[in-house]
């Protein structure tokens, strides 16, 4: 007899690796975390496996796939580790990455001047060849294969294994790139490889450009990561003793996954791999609660992702940034901060308190992790103030409160400060900085926080969550079950994705039905083989059309859908009249009906979606009353010590209502409740955080 079949998800983070399985037979849902190891990745992997698949009672060919979140690309990216890197670009255009662009990241802020990043490519190691192609792909001047050679040869010489190829104009006809690639494999074939015209077939040269090298810098780690996993997985032996392959899928940044041996072509799609997944999986858990404007408030311990959900569906951006650079392929739009459980406290120079973005990680980690950890962090202030329990996961990991008192009471002598004035300061900043965040993507974009429930989730996500209530005037919080796990949970729940984009600018009122259609068809073509590689057969293929538009003399677009169906002069004009829409609620205004301002297409976009099955919503039963879950008291320091119940919250059912101060513990979390709120268990599990009174205690 068949065994059932479980899926795997795993996410990987700086400080703890999260794993969900799901049994689709039963619908049983396992978590679990384990340390993550930085040496080697692999092994937390693989730990974490085994823990999940010993809690099910089940072995290695109970396994029917695993999906993957992993940071590897944007680490690389984040740590400026990108080297031994060479690039080719038409003749001329020899200084397209030292212009970039004249915009100022975040403006000048505090400084009164800002220094320009290093390229990502120094100027000795750019390469020009001869050769022109016209905006429309027309060839103004054929290919210089001998410069071709002469470059792939400098680069051998120089042992530049790593090499971007952007050519002017290759988004409208990819020819030359393929020959020079064809140069490059026959003169240097230990080369890897990225050209523009399959990384991004978009206009604007620039980040065409930085796209295309992102992808080439990452290409080599993404390549021996993936192979080393999907190598160590063929390790989990069936019943009879036989290695076998299991299916191996890699989240991508664009909300969709894709299977391990098509994702190493393709490795600048996963430079938000993380954080893509957990907002996923709190946008299905928000849904089913019935929940449709949602900030997401991802804390792990490294640092804090967030981003914004409407009616399940988390925003998407072209426009992102990964460290210094700009990448434009489709990703969730998400914010990150350096304020995890890890983050550093540390004193300024002009004597004041900051915490982050530097990290303890998982090695050495927070000083209470007695790993040789030397600076207090997030969570040190967190223990000695009660917050959190003297241990992590169950017991697992024994937190050491002398050594983080020992650190914690020196940066306070430092600052002239007192030591829980201290402590409590470290969550004070750690708190604004993630509201910060939270209204960089909201108030910063014309919406009003206080409209959205905050989803809170990973190890640290939960902790400040009474505070950003403070903060933001927020009207909940919503803590889901097994938040540690919400990630890991997220990369079960996506579809596999690939997106194909082919800049072609013209106007509306000019073009034809026809064009269009022969364009959308080729790109559905590409997304069509794409699926079928997959393993989907025609019945489980979905396709979604999008176009971006502007009018005429913007700098740039808006996304708006393209109907189903053929391509027709109606459907197009009902395009234009979402863009319309699209653009007032964006900023404010629109030109529909002025007869002097053109719409015009710029980017026309195909997304192949192959589905895979969700699990259920979890439900939990009427509680009992929560005094059934108390499990005792400590004292904990909120505006002073007090004596704090402690709940766990595995007991806790459906009604069941407490009231701060209290500290809900399990495995994967813990939720401090302050005096003046109470939490809230719902018919699914999550907890619901408000606040009932204000700061002196009247309702």
């Amino acid at each position: 007899m068949e065994s059932r079949k479980i899926r795997i998800g795993i996410d990987t983070g700086g400080t703890f690796t999260d794993i969900v399985a799901v049994d689709d037979e039963t619908g049983a849902i396992v978590t679990t975390k384990t340390p993550s190891t930085p040496s080697d990745p692999a092994e937390g992997f693989l730990t974490g496996i085994e823990k999940v698949l010993d809690k099910l009672g089940e072995h290695g060919d109970s396994i029917g796939a695993v999906s993957h979140g992993t940071t590897v690309a944007t680490n690389k990216l984040l740590e400026g580790k990108v080297e031994n890197l060479g690039f080719i670009t038409t003749e001329g255009y020899e200084h397209v990455l030292e212009i970039a662009r004249q915009s100022v990241p975040d403006g000048y802020g505090n400084s009164y001047f800002w220094v320009k990043p290093d390229r990502i490519v120094p100027a000795d190691r750019v390469k020009t060849v001869g050769g022109r192609l016209a905006f429309d792909g027309s060839e103004i001047r054929p290919l210089d294969e001998d410069s071709v050679r002469t470059a792939a040869q400098f680069f051998k010489d120089q042992g530049i294994k790593t090499i971007g190829v952007c050519l002017m104009h290759s988004y409208a006809d990819p020819s030359h790139e393929e020959r020079v690639r064809e140069i490059l494999d026959e003169v240097f074939p230990d080369a890897t490889v990225s050209i523009s015209s399959q990384v991004l077939r978009e206009y604007r040269e620039y980040e065409r450009s930085i796209t295309t090298l992102v992808d080439a810098a990452v290409k080599p780690n993404i390549r021996n990561y993936v192979n080393n996993i999907a190598n160590r997985l063929r390790e989990f032996s069936t019943a009879d003793g036989e290695s076998r392959d299991i299916p191996f899928y890699v989240m991508k940044s664009n909300g969709g996954v894709l299977s391990a041996k098509e994702v190493v072509h393709q490795p600048i799609t996963t430079v938000l791999s993380g954080p893509a997944a957990g907002a996923l999986g709190a946008a299905l858990i928000a849904d089913a609660a019935g929940v449709d404007q949602v900030l997401t408030c991802d804390g792990g311990g490294t640092s804090t992702d967030v981003t914004v959900v409407v009616r399940g569906e988390p925003a998407l951006t072209t426009e992102g940034r990964v460290g210094n650079y700009p990448s434009k392929i489709p990703m969730i739009d998400v914010v990150t901060v350096g304020a995890g459980g890890g983050s550093i406290a540390w004193m300024t120079p002009e004597r004041t308190l900051r915490v982050g973005p530097q990290s303890a990680g998982a090695d050495p980690g927070p000083l209470c992790y007695g790993k040789g950890g030397s600076e207090p962090t997030i969570t040190d202030a967190h223990v000695l103030l009660g917050r959190i329990p003297p241990h992590l996961l169950g017991g697992e990991i024994p937190l050491d409160t002398e050594l983080a008192r020992k650190g914690l009471e020196q940066l306070a002598s430092e600052l002239n400060l007192g030591f829980e004035e201290c402590a409590v300061g470290i969550l004070e900043v750690s708190a604004w900085n993630q509201a910060n965040a939270l209204r960089q993507i909201t108030v910063k974009r014309g919406l009003d926080v206080r409209d959205f429930t905050l989803v809170t989730f990973g190890g640290s996500g939960s902790l400040l969550a009474c505070k950003l209530i403070d903060i933001l005037g927020l009207k909940d919080v919503l803590v889901p079950l097994d938040p540690g796990n919400v990630s890991a949970f997220g990369l079960l729940t996506v579809d596999v994705r690939n997106d194909y984009v082919q800049t072609h600018v013209g106007r509306h009122d000019r073009l034809q039905a026809s064009e269009l259609q022969e364009l959308f068809d080729s790109l559905a073509g590409l997304a069509e083989v794409a699926l079928a590689e997959e393993g989907f057969d025609e019945t489980q293929r979905k396709y979604a059309r999008t176009a971006d538009l502007r009018y005429m003399g913007q700098a740039f677009e808006v996304r708006v859908p393209v109907g189903e169906g053929p391509i027709s002069a109606e459907l197009m004009d009902a395009a234009a009249e979402a863009f319309h829409d699209a653009h007032r609620e964006l900023y404010g205004y629109d030109f529909r009906g002025d007869p002097a301002q053109h719409v015009e297409w710029v980017n026309l976009r195909v997304s192949g979606i192959g589905p895979i099955q969700r699990p259920a919503a979890r439900t939990v039963a009427a509680g009992s009353g929560a005094a059934t879950a108390r499990t005792g008291s400590r004292q904990a320091y909120f505006d002073s010590w007090v004596d704090t119940t402690v709940y766990d919250r595995a007991r806790l059912g459906a009604g069941d209502t407490i009231e701060g101060p209290a500290v809900i513990e399990e495995f994967s979390s813990t939720v401090p409740v302050h005096p003046g709120f109470s939490a809230r268990i719902d018919t699914h599990g999550n907890i619901r955080i408000s606040k009932t009174s204000d700061s002196n205690g009247v309702k």
